[in-house]
């Protein structure tokens, strides 16, 4: 064998023995591949496929539905069809074919739910970060291209609330448009909307700090909905009810094969009847506007535009109406809530999104004479035929500490600004019916020999926390505030200056430091009008279940009689607290009721009343402030600040059945502005009240 063949021989062997290593390195590749896609991998890519084939879908619960209490709907869910898109059931897209299936499904779509094929915006990172399905400016690719992005085998909704005809037409195209289906969802409907709102507030989304407290109770976080304002929020878990669940099983496109575990079948939320007259409501709220509408026109500006109502039946604590204004559209928040919308009302300086019946901390003015009134006659300050005369100005030595050597101040009636003079000689009816300033100032404050020991800031303190001031009321409504009632130890630490006698006199009249919320003022009230008894205020008539059976039924609550009650500290006469507690006498209940009616029949709210057909008892209250809204309006002038306007009334006077507050901001004078409304308040409730009797309805 000459020396070529052998070189030749050695080639060949070479290419034999690579030949060999390549293919055993392949086999082994494949070997090894196929031993971890079975072996290794196995179990994740059955995972997988399980994931795919094995579907748990959360089926929405209704919510419950909410009346007033004549049956009236005020909140219920309506179906809303949604066209949806789950990307990983659309058909393979087909690169050497642009016209291919899911072109064709594109196309026809596009040009039967009006939305574009594309719109070639899906570079932009900002609109795809802030996607909001059905709400946004994509076209269905960039839609699906987002839906695929985040969760392919979860339908992303691409248009909302289509007509049940399109619905259909895309339902029956089910075959030919794999991936594209119908989603049918309850929507909130709220029959009364604006004249409401404020009382039944709006659903949203769940909010991102509590979406693992309500996934936790098998709710879906971007699918579900839960209350965000009124009792919408405040009874959200009485009316969300609990979702169900079914653990299926689909094939390729999507359709469900059968159920693989026992269906757990939705629960429906509980419906609620509130104490709300829808009727009453709407006159309330017409009263309110037309009053502040025709003060407006008279004035030639627009300046009274904020405003409550609330009426309550003393005796049971029922919320008849209650009007908070400005308020909102609760229908245009009831799918989604529009940024601009939303926008627009917060940025309205009127707050419409702020319940001004319950949260809304005002300066209550001559209304809060109520409690200094029960309470100079009950620590017998003065007797109810004592007289102090009011000369229309007074002149106080205004001392802060012991050593101080104080300044001379003047405190006047409101009278004497265009009078020049006060009411003269005036008893506790007299008083309280002519809202007498200076009488007020003396028995809350002590003026000389006259009345040596006034009331003092500590009892005045005790009597009007003992109405209900200074406390939320507990009505069913979120934000309530609790307003503030001063007192030395207070000042000291917030304003960093001593008590004064000042301070007291100020205090007594519901000005400086004091702050109510128009819901305290009325519970003030309906307790006096109600012998002393003060009942809790409640929006909630019943609780019944889906198929309407009562569940909770109505049941009055008393929060305290403050004549059998010990409530009121007693103080020693240095104003130290010496451990017991006293109740209000009977009589002194009595005689407050007779100088409220007395305000009515000859006070400052006379003329308004005149002619009334049922007798009330009322007062009025005008009560100055400088808040910062004034303050940046320049309007702050001393002696001659903006005043807000207040009315509380109650009828019949000998056995209440209706309290009724009336809050206007800036409205000036009470009786002027507030009086009218609460008259056209009780007038109304009384005719439907006929009404009703005369058709066999029993409220």
């Amino acid at each position: 064998m000459n020396q070529s063949i052998l070189d030749q021989f050695r080639v060949h062997k070479w290419r034999v023995i690579v030949f060999f290593i390549v293919m055993t390195a392949v086999l082994s590749f494949y070997v090894y591949r196929l031993f971890s896609l079975q072996v290794i991998e196995g179990a994740a890519f059955l995972d997988q496929a399980n994931e795919n084939r094995i579907r748990e879908i959360s089926e929405s619960t209704q919510r419950g539905i909410i009346y007033d209490r004549n049956g009236f709907v005020l909140a219920r869910n309506i179906a809303s069809y949604n066209v949806v898109i789950t990307p990983a059931f659309l058909p393979d897209v087909d690169t050497y074919n642009p016209n291919g299936d899911m072109q064709r499904i594109y196309r026809e779509l596009s040009a039967l739910i009006d939305i574009p094929v594309t719109t070639g915006n899906i570079d932009d990172e900002e609109a795809i970060k802030n996607f909001t399905p059905c709400y946004n400016d994509f076209g269905l690719k960039e839609i699906v291209y987002i839906g695929d992005t985040n969760a392919p085998f979860s339908p992303v909704q691409v248009k909302c609330d289509i007509d049940p005809e399109t619905a259909m037409v895309i339902r029956e195209k089910k075959s030919d448009w794999p991936g594209v289906d119908i989603e049918i969802v309850a929507v909130r409907d709220y029959p009364t909307g604006e004249l409401t709102s404020e009382v039944i507030g709006f659903l949203g989304p769940i909010p991102a700090s509590q979406v693992d407290y309500y996934e936790d109770l098998g709710f879906v976080a971007n699918r579900d909905k839960v209350g965000y304002a009124g009792v919408e929020q405040y009874l959200d878990e009485n009316l969300l009810g609990t979702n169900g669940k079914r653990v299926v099983e689909v094939d390729g496109a999507g359709q469900l094969i059968r159920d693989l575990e026992v269906p757990i079948t939705a629960v429906p939320g509980n419906n609620i009847k509130l104490t709300i007259d829808t009727r009453l409501q709407a006159a309330a709220k017409t009263a309110l506007l037309a009053n502040m509408q025709r003060y407006n026109l008279l004035k030639g500006v627009e300046k009274y535009n904020v405003g409550a109502v609330i009426a309550m039946n003393p005796k049971t604590g029922e919320i008849l109406a209650l009007v908070s204004y400005p308020t909102f559209e609760n229908n245009r928040l009831a799918r989604i809530i529009p940024a601009y919308y939303y926008n627009q009302l917060q940025l309205d300086p009127r707050k419409p999104l702020f319940n001004h019946a319950i949260s809304a901390e005002h300066p209550p003015g001559s209304v809060f004479k109520l409690a200094p009134a029960v309470g100079i006659l009950n620590e017998n300050v003065v007797r109810p035929e004592t007289t102090v005369f009011d000369p229309g100005k007074i002149t106080i030595l205004e001392q802060f500490s012991p050593n101080d050597p104080g300044r001379q101040r003047d405190y006047v009636c409101y009278t004497y600004k265009d009078t020049g003079a006060g009411h003269g000689t005036v008893d506790f009816i007299r008083g309280v019916a002519l809202s007498c300033d200076v009488y007020f100032y003396k028995v809350g404050g002590g003026y000389g020999d006259e009345v040596p020991v006034g009331l003092n800031i500590w009892r005045i303190g005790e009597y009007s926390k003992a109405l209900g001031y200074g406390e939320i009321t507990g009505i069913e409504l979120p934000g309530e505030m609790k307003g503030l009632i001063p007192d030395p130890t207070w000042k000291r630490i917030n304003v960093g200056e001593n008590w004064s006698t000042g301070d007291t006199y100020i205090a007594t009249m519901g000005q400086g430091y004091v702050l109510s919320t128009p819901i305290q003022v009325l519970v003030s009230f309906a307790t006096i009008a109600n012998d002393g008894i003060m009942m809790k205020p409640t929006l909630v008539k019943e609780i019944l279940d889906a198929e309407g059976n009562v569940i909770q039924p109505f049941t009055p609550i008393q929060i305290r009689d403050i004549t059998k009650d010990p409530v009121i500290q007693v103080y020693d006469e240095n104003f130290r607290t010496t451990g017991e507690l006293k109740t209000v006498e009977p009589w002194v209940i009595e005689k407050t009721q007779e100088a409220l009616r007395e305000v009515v029949v000859d006070g400052t709210s006379t003329l308004i009343f005149e002619g009334e057909t049922v007798p009330s008892a009322g007062k009025t209250g005008t009560a100055e402030y400088c808040d910062n809204i004034a303050q940046e309006k320049n309007i702050c002038f001393p002696g001659s600040w903006p005043a807000h306007a207040w009315y509380v009334g109650y009828a019949p006077y000998d056995d209440p059945e209706i309290a009724v507050v009336v809050f206007v901001y800036d409205g000036d004078e009470g009786a002027v502005l507030s009086g009218p409304v609460v008259r056209d308040i009780l007038e109304t409730y009384f005719a439907l009240k006929a009404v009703d009797q005369g058709l066999g309805i029993n409220q």
